[in-house]
């Protein structure tokens, strides 16, 4: 499995599909961080970031998974010994090129984007953000990719809604039933990150292996 999660990671990199999410990332990076922010609200920029980057990570995690064509892709799971197995590659390597990307991401917030370097809970509690916000973009590319979406068309769609339905959710009181991405830039902005980042990183987790279950679910069934 985890040499098939590498050669569907080098595939993605050698179409040169990773070039789409990488220039996306760059951009967003280059608007967002494009002066540095003023002192005291690291959090807050940070938190910011996370939460901006889940769309061009599910762009990347839907791009990796439909590189590969789908014959290919049903004789990759008969060679690594079943469907499951051939799910759980995809999924590693879209968590890793999403990682990479956020790793991206981070790094140049807090190297470029900052007047002052945060201090060790504020890059902590943006660690923990960034993590899941790699998730959130996996399982969100996951299941808007060709396995389970046919239509391209459909499924741009359907990956931008579903991103904007995040949102508005968390925006609202039953922010619960999302990932709060709202409630992250809000907290932040208001100094209680830190306080709230256990009962947020929780409600996150949650939706996020939810996703990637019904992901798993839904191939097993469809192939």
């Amino acid at each position: 499995m985890i040499a098939l999660a590498v050669f569907r990671l080098a595939a993605y990199v050698r179409s040169h599909r990773v070039h789409q999410a990488l220039l996306l990332t760059l951009a967003m990076l280059a608007i967002v961080y494009g002066s540095r922010a003023p002192k005291g609200t690291e959090a807050a920029v940070l938190a910011d970031g996370a939460v901006l980057i889940i769309p061009i990570l599910a762009w990347a995690t839907r791009s990796l998974l439909d590189t590969e064509p789908d014959r290919q892709r049903e004789l990759s799971a008969i060679m690594v010994g079943g469907r499951g197995k051939e799910v759980g590659a995809g999924l590693v390597a879209s968590l890793a090129a999403c990682a990479g990307l956020a790793a991206l991401g981070l790094g140049w917030a807090v190297l470029l984007g900052l007047s002052e370097r945060p201090g060790r809970d504020v890059l902590g509690a943006a660690l923990v953000l960034h993590a899941l916000a790699v998730l959130a973009g996996t399982a969100l590319g996951a299941l808007t990719s060709r396995a389970v979406l046919r239509s391209p068309a459909v499924s741009i769609m359907s990956l931008v809604l579903g991103f904007l339905v995040m949102l508005l959710l968390s925006a609202s009181p039953a922010y619960w039933l999302t990932v709060p991405l709202v409630v992250w830039m809000r907290t932040a902005g208001s100094g209680e990150l830190l306080d709230q980042l256990p009962q947020l990183a929780a409600i996150s987790l949650v939706w996020c292996l939810a996703g990637l279950a019904l992901y798993a679910w839904r191939r097993r069934r469809v192939g």
